[in-house]
């Protein structure tokens, strides 16, 4: 049935047959025993009770475990409450299905109880994916519908086979199998597309399933130049991504996509995200714009950056001598003698700093008057000196009232330098 399992399975590796006992997954268990020996790997099988269908889920995983001690095949057993995940995350049951039997497969290959799992998808399902992505709504991604291979992890060997092909493997090998209720009735999306939809399109189209995998190889094709190409144009570094400006829209599209998934957004993510960030891409340096989970999107100059925004308490400190910390910042204020060069740190007149002074993070309507004159909002000064937006909120700065009197690491203002008639000089480190 299938070309080259080698595109799949390597020697010695330990394959995992995902099998609900339906007529795919035997007919893909039965198929990987007959070649393991040619092909010098070894076959165990996998099975997810989901919780649905109550006793007739039961006595269809009862099934599987008969068939598979009597062909001597290893058995790794799950159950799971997908009605019960459903109603906690709000999905749908088919959606919570799924995210549980993926999240039991990856339980297997990372317990090191096989490298691969092996489901039974074929070209029928794969058409019935594209069709459903399609029409509520994808991209270039979503037309792809099912992988053949999934991270090298998990892996679809009868993809470019057809279901009547399927079928005839059974009945020629006689190979016996349940029914999944379920799979007969119009309850699920999925399975009113492929009783009422496919059958249909098939009488028109009848190589409607070949055409729609050919349509599939070219959208995963493109999608995986796409990706490359927007993946490029991103720079990672430690808590935050740069994404170099300008790009045309479809690429700052799929690069924005990358980074927000890099920063934990995997699919919570809008239409209205995305195009928030090309709109976004067009506004002047300091603007920025929040998307999900905490993710900040700031423009740069000719970069946009993306970053989690951390919580920030706002507590503030008296001012006086020694050794911080706040909010996790380091902070040193120390007397010293007069350096010889006054350029080579953060020096300030002691005299010249109020005594309700207080040390914290900057707030709205901060003023600073820079070192020569010339008062500006601080905001407005730190964008001068190009720091970003990022990091503005993690500066200590040394307040009275509004008015800044340090910007630690940064800056001294104007009104606590050191002149010729200061006697009491600090260091802020």
């Amino acid at each position: 049935m299938l070309a080259n399992i080698l595109d799949f399975v390597k020697p010695n590796q330990t394959i995992a047959v995902a099998l609900s006992g339906g007529g795919d997954s035997m007919a893909l268990l039965h198929y990987m025993l007959s070649v393991k020996d040619l092909y010098a790997f070894n076959v165990i099988a996998i099975n997810v009770e989901h919780g649905i269908r109550g006793e007739s889920s039961i006595k269809d995983t009862e099934f599987v475990k008969s068939y598979c001690n009597k062909v001597g095949v290893e058995l790794l057993c799950y159950s799971v409450d997908c009605l019960a995940e459903a109603k906690k995350e709000k999905l749908s049951v088919e959606q919570a299905a799924r995210k549980l039997r993926y999240q039991c497969f990856f339980d297997a290959i990372d317990s090191g109880k096989c490298d691969k799992v092996a489901t039974a998808h074929h070209r029928s399902d794969l058409a019935e994916s594209v069709l459903f992505n399609i029409l509520r709504g994808t991209g270039v991604k979503g037309a792809i519908g099912i992988k053949e291979n999934y991270s090298d992890k998990i892996i679809r060997p009868f993809l470019s086979v057809g279901k009547d092909d399927v079928e005839k493997y059974l009945k020629t090998n006689s190979i016996p199998f349940v029914t999944d209720e379920t799979n007969l009735t119009d309850d699920y999306t999925r399975n009113s597309i492929r009783h009422n939809v496919m059958p249909e399109i098939k009488k028109l189209f009848p190589e409607s399933e070949k055409s729609i995998l050919r349509f599939a190889e070219i959208a995963r094709s493109e999608d995986d130049f796409m990706e490359q190409t927007a993946s490029d144009t991103l720079t990672f570094f430690d808590g935050y991504i740069e994404l170099k400006l300008p790009q045309h829209n479809a690429i700052l599209s799929r690069a924005a996509i990358i980074a927000m998934r890099h920063l934990g957004v995997e699919k919570d993510w809008e239409k209205a995200h995305i195009d928030a960030v090309i709109k976004l891409s067009k506004l002047n340096n300091g603007a920025k714009i929040n998307l999900k989970n905490g993710v900040v999107v700031a423009k740069e100059y000719d970069k946009l950056t993306f970053y989690k925004q951390e919580k920030i308490v706002q507590e503030q400190l008296t001012f006086e001598l020694g050794n911080f910390e706040i909010n996790g910042v380091s902070v040193t204020l120390k007397s010293v003698e007069k350096p010889q060069n006054l350029k080579d740190g953060f020096y300030a007149d002691l005299s010249k700093i109020p005594q309700n002074s207080v040390i914290r993070f900057k707030k709205d309507g901060d003023i600073f008057t820079k070192f020569g004159g010339g008062t500006k909002p601080l905001g407005e000064y730190l964008t001068d000196l190009k720091i970003p937006l990022r990091k503005r909120d993690f500066i200590p700065v040394i307040a009275n009232g509004n008015t800044i009197l340090a910007i630690v690491g940064v800056a001294i203002s104007e009104k606590i330098k050191v002149d010729e008639s200061t006697t009491d000089i600090i260091q802020i480190l």
